[in-house]
């Protein structure tokens, strides 16, 4: 089959696109960086180098394609998230317009949409809530594209943004914490989900959530505090307040920070979870104790 990929060549990007150029595929990755073109190509990949903001590109690149995989990130609305000014969430719901725009005008019929956790929420999910948002907009498409929406939990290399606390503070910092066990997953294992998704047969709309392995703070700062040599590792509470102001005072575009303190909050709650809870899935294979050890290796190469 043909098959287009957004996302680049990232954490989800490479294993998969390595995977579908195993099972016989012929793969484009789209890329908003020419950079990245030798590398995709190495993988055996077309290098489709354009923006997500441009309709016309992705138009073109989605002509003739048997199934389009969709997703959005922070990264993706470009702008620096420690601008002040740049308005995220309206960026990212239209990179879904254009997606439907492309869908539309192209005439591909096979859709997997890599949203998240949150997304059945239009608030209380942070900013989150452009996943929500994209999900709407393609739900608006013509009954005869199959859409399979796919919704990961919270990846276990964001965890990487503890490093610098940990490093300066001795501690994880975060407005929530305790035992209460939450999902996280692997990209790799996203990567093995989508694989599979599009080897199964498209039919109407569905979706799927992915995740690793349910643990809780102060388990995960026990498990990556002894990858690291510090067996001691806390995970430790402050405000709401207290967050979101050592975040802004660091410079962090005010939308993002807000959007990360409300987030956190609802992951405290378990609310952010209630619809993962009622369709849970069956846990992917890569568990928190092999990422502490990519963990343990970043930790020691950043000063």
């Amino acid at each position: 089959m043909n098959i287009i990929l957004t996302g680049s060549i990232g954490n989800i990007g490479k294993p998969l696109t390595r995977t579908l150029i195993q099972n016989g595929h012929t793969v484009t990755v789209i890329s908003s960086q020419a950079k990245r073109q030798p590398a995709i190509e190495a993988l055996g990949a077309q290098a489709a180098i354009g923006s997500m903001q441009d309709a016309s590109f992705l138009t073109r690149t989605f002509q003739g394609a048997d199934i389009v995989y969709l997703m959005e990130t922070l990264d993706a609305a470009g702008g620096d998230e420690s601008d002040e000014e740049v308005d995220f969430i309206s960026i990212i719901s239209q990179i879904g317009l254009n997606y439907k725009q492309a869908i539309e005008q192209s005439g591909v019929k096979k859709v997997i949409h890599l949203s998240s956790i949150g997304a059945h929420m239009d608030k209380g999910n942070g900013f989150l809530v452009f996943h929500h948002n994209v999900e709407h907009i393609l739900k608006q498409l013509p009954a005869e594209v199959s859409v399979k929406t796919l919704r990961p939990v919270g990846f276990y290399t964001n965890m990487f943004s503890f490093i610098s606390t940990i490093k300066h503070k001795g501690a994880i910092i975060s407005n929530y914490g305790g035992d209460q066990k939450e999902p996280w997953v692997s990209p790799l294992d996203i990567a093995v989900v989508i694989a599979e998704e599009i080897a199964r047969p498209f039919e109407g709309r569905t979706m799927r959530y992915i995740a690793s392995e349910e643990v809780s703070p102060n388990e995960i700062a026990r498990v990556l505090g002894s990858a690291i040599g510090k067996p001691d590792l806390q995970w430790k509470v402050i405000s709401d307040e207290q967050l979101l102001n050592s975040w802004l005072s660091v410079g962090f575009n005010p939308q993002i920070a807000q959007g990360f303190i409300e987030m956190q909050a609802n992951q405290g709650t378990g609310k952010l979870y209630e619809d993962y809870y009622r369709n849970q899935p069956v846990l992917g294979k890569v568990k928190l104790a092999e990422f502490a050890r990519n963990f343990a290796a970043v930790y020691q190469q950043e000063e």
